[in-house]
């Protein structure tokens, strides 16, 4: 009677028996969960919940690419000043691969931000 049990040493009725016991304890514990007053609520809203789609976030400026990726300096008194502009990223980091300068950065300027944006400022944080 053991070649019979399989590998797992279960042989097909243990495992009808098994499969029978746990559907029976499941079914018993979603059963206290429902007949719990909170328990309704929360299994409405888990259920209300995964069959709505997410509200589509709007897009900033950077994922839509309105704007210009900018070289600039950055002076000794905190002040910025543009360089050169780029239409991509991966342009604007080229022209800046060799820069020794720490003052010298590269940033996604958006369109409609001054370049004061790019400013930094030296006053201690509190």
């Amino acid at each position: 009677m053991a070649e019979n049990n399989g590998p797992f040493g279960m042989s097909p009725e243990d495992f009808d028996r098994f499969a029978r016991e746990a559907s029976d304890g499941v079914r018993d514990m979603v059963g206290k969960f429902l007949s719990n007053p909170g328990g309704q609520a929360t299994w409405s809203t888990l259920f209300s919940e995964t069959g709505r789609s997410p509200r589509p976030e709007p897009e900033t400026t950077g994922e839509t690419g309105t704007g210009v990726w900018a070289v600039f300096v950055v002076s000794d008194d905190g002040g910025a000043r543009v360089e050169q502009v780029y239409a991509t990223e991966l342009d604007a980091l080229r022209a800046n691969k060799h820069n020794t300068d720490p003052r010298r950065k590269v940033r996604f300027l958006p369109y409609g931000i001054a370049v004061s944006a790019l400013d930094e400022d030296d006053s201690p944080e509190a």
